[in-house]
């Protein structure tokens, strides 16, 4: 199908934040630092784990990932919002939208799949820990990240296409600061039962998937923790989990928030709010969250900086 039969409209316009052209300075400092942060933690996460031999295990492998993903999907969104923030010209063009739009489901459905895969990884570490090695190989781990990579391939690829299938005489300025589904469905003229069916099917899918993974790999991890006779022992395998069920809280919480909320007039204004947090401020928190509370990597850290020093 060619651009001129799906759509009559070259380009689009983010009309942002309602008082975006009021604060918008303030806004470009703020997000500027929080994008810069996100960089530069999850960038460095990224080479702690890579020089430091101590965190060459399944866990941070997957962080590896993590950190990988973040970088990604928060790239996909935040210059191009950062931009319209100093430039009077808030346009994106067709095939910016796009590319912004599979980018961005590509790398942020990963994210849930990656964290599915690292809830596995701590239910194997202390439910099994004798079969640890062998369960959690190199190749098994591999395989898992690649999945979570082909799922979010998919799921963005149906999205970007059935949504950009659509004919756009409405208007062309859409109600977000970057190209979202909700908000481009609701320029379309054509119908839209098909997307809104297909969107329910496949975030519902996506969330409860890997949700269900991650609730009964840490009610699994729960119980055996009650089981454990030493307080020391409980402790520690606690804390193993702490990062990643702060981090999984966090995440799916906004994305449930974001994608599960019955609409209602404030419906967009929401959507932008959850979408700041869900696109911009996790990828910083990440980092910060696993270095502040992880011994392994605050140890890593230490020695890194005294060989800088």
């Amino acid at each position: 199908m060619t651009q001129e039969n799906s759509t009559e409209a070259t380009e689009f316009f983010l009309l942002g934040f309602g008082a975006q052209h009021k604060f918008r300075y303030a806004l470009f400092v703020v997000f500027l630092v929080i994008y810069v942060t996100s960089m530069v933690g999850n960038i460095g996460m990224i080479l702690l784990i890579k020089t430091d031999s101590r965190l060459r295990t399944p866990m941070y492998f997957f962080l590896q990932h993590l950190a990988f993903v973040d970088i990604c999907y928060t790239s996909a969104i935040t210059p191009k919002m950062l931009q319209n923030f100093i430039v009077g010209n808030i346009s994106i063009s067709f095939r910016g939208c796009v590319m912004q739009l599979l980018v961005y489901a590509t790398f942020a459905t990963s994210d849930c799949y990656l964290l599915a895969a690292m809830a596995v990884d701590r239910y194997v570490a202390i439910c099994n820990p004798l079969h640890y090695p062998i369960v959690m190989s190199r190749r098994v781990c591999i395989h898992l990240v690649a999945g979570s990579y082909v799922m979010g391939s998919l799921n963005a690829s149906v999205h970007t296409g059935f949504t950009f299938s659509l004919s756009f005489c409405k208007s062309n300025a859409i109600n977000h600061f970057f190209c979202d589904v909700p908000p481009i469905l609701a320029l379309s003229c054509s119908n839209t039962d098909i997307n809104i069916r297909l969107l329910a099917v496949f975030v519902g899918f996506n969330l409860m998937s890997t949700v269900l993974v991650v609730i009964f790999s840490y009610i699994s991890i729960m119980v055996a923790i009650l089981k454990m006779s030493s307080t020391t022992g409980r402790k520690k395998a606690f804390s193993t989990c702490a990062s990643h069920l702060t981090t999984v809280t966090i995440f799916y919480g906004t994305l449930s928030y974001m994608y599960l909320q019955p609409h209602s007039s404030n419906f967009q204004e929401n959507m932008k709010v959850a979408s700041i947090c869900y696109g911009i401020m996790i990828p910083m928190l990440n980092p910060l969250i696993y270095s502040l509370r992880n011994k392994e990597v605050k140890e890593a850290l230490k020695v890194m900086g005294e060989k800088i020093l």
